[in-house]
Parts: structure tokens; sequence; C-alpha cells
């Protein structure tokens, strides 16, 4: 494939923040699931031992959530909702037959409905590990609140996973959309069909050569 017919989605260092953010997830909610749920308890071996992963197991979420907010810092003025992206919610029942529909940016509104529960079900885990968190913080609140925190890590814990098992399921889906993230180009032809708007903007981006002081 010829080089004009890419165009580089995600640089190296992106690419890389969201695999921190990515293998993080995985430790911390197969390791979550094991405190959860007895029967899983299993899997808190991923982060070595039942005793370490008491240890670790927030240190990893306070990880996955600064990388997490770096991605925010880079993406959230794309994930702004916008006209078009009502378009794309109400022609829902076309996206799930594989017909792309509004004009779309860089993401479009199922992208942004994910980026956006991600954020706030991370921020709810913060808030809440940060009360339950033994021996460091758990000490300065009363019992009611450690309670209400435990409930709430728990809900948002398993919107995270829904959340993200929804990001997996739709990059899969989307033929050429894991590429983007592996290797951080996508074809023209997928960006014209599933970012049409953010096709135009490439396509007039000057190139290197071009920006160069003649």
């Amino acid at each position: 494939m010829k080089k004009h017919d890419r165009f580089v989605r995600y640089t190296a260092p992106e690419r890389i923040n969201h695999w921190i953010v990515a293998f993080c997830f995985v430790l911390a909610s197969l390791s979550g699931l094991g405190f959860f749920f007895p029967s899983f308890n299993g899997l808190m071996h991923v982060l070595g031992t039942p005793q370490l992963a008491r240890i670790l197991h927030p240190f990893v979420g306070v990880v996955m959530f600064a990388a997490f907010m770096l991605m925010f810092l880079r993406y959230w003025k794309h994930n702004l909702i916008g006209q078009q992206d009502w378009v794309w919610a109400k022609n829902f029942h076309k996206i799930v037959q594989n017909h792309e529909v509004g004009d779309s940016g860089k993401y479009n509104f199922g992208q942004k409905c994910v980026f956006w529960a991600a954020i706030i079900s991370l921020i709810l885990l913060l808030i809440s590990g940060i009360v339950i968190w033994r021996p460091y913080f758990a000490g300065a609140f009363d019992i009611p609140l450690i309670r209400l925190a435990l409930v709430v890590h728990s809900v948002s814990a398993t919107a995270l996973i829904i959340v993200i098992m929804v990001h997996i399921y739709a990059a899969l889906w989307v033929k050429g959309t894991l590429t983007a993230m592996v290797e951080g180009w996508v074809t023209s032809a997928w960006a014209k069909k599933h970012h049409p708007r953010w096709y135009r903007e490439q396509r007039h981006r000057p190139t290197q050569q071009e920006k160069r002081p003649r």
C-alpha cells in the first residue's frame, strides 16, 4: 500500500499511552473481580499472591487513572458532542447494520459515549478507592462512608468493564480499527467511510514537505 493512501491516526506515544491504560485495566479488573467474588479468588494471582494483590491493586488503579488523564487531555476536544452526533444517534439502527451515517469527525457519537463513560467511571473509582484504601486513607473516614465508597467502587468498576468490553467489540467489529492502535495508521478509504469529516481535514492538512520553509 502506498503511503499517500494512509493517514496517521495515532502517534507512537499515543499508542504506548493507550496500551499502558489497557494493561493496567486488565490487571486492576481481574484482581478486583477476585476481591469481589469468592469464586474468582484465583484471579488475584494475576498480581502475584492475594496479599500482594491487595497492596498493588490500588497502585495499578492510580497508574491507570493517570495514564487515562493524559489521553483525556489529548482527546477531550475531539469528543465534544456536536450536531452530527445526534444524526448518528438517531440512525443507530443503521449503524448496527454496518451502515455509516452522519458526518463524523475523528470520533463518532458511540466512541464519544465510551470516552465520557470511561472518564466518569475512573473519577468515581479514584475517589471511592481513596476512601477504602487501607492502610493509607481508610482510617480517616467513618464506617458508613467507607461502606458507601465500596458500593460506588463496585458499581463504577462494573460500568467501566462493560464500557471497555463495548470498546473492544467495536474495535474488532469495524475492520481496520485495530490497525490504528497497533500500527498507528488507517487507510484513506477507512477514514472516508467511517470518519468523513476527519478524512477531509487530513486531506487538506499540509504535508511535512509543504511545511518546510522555501
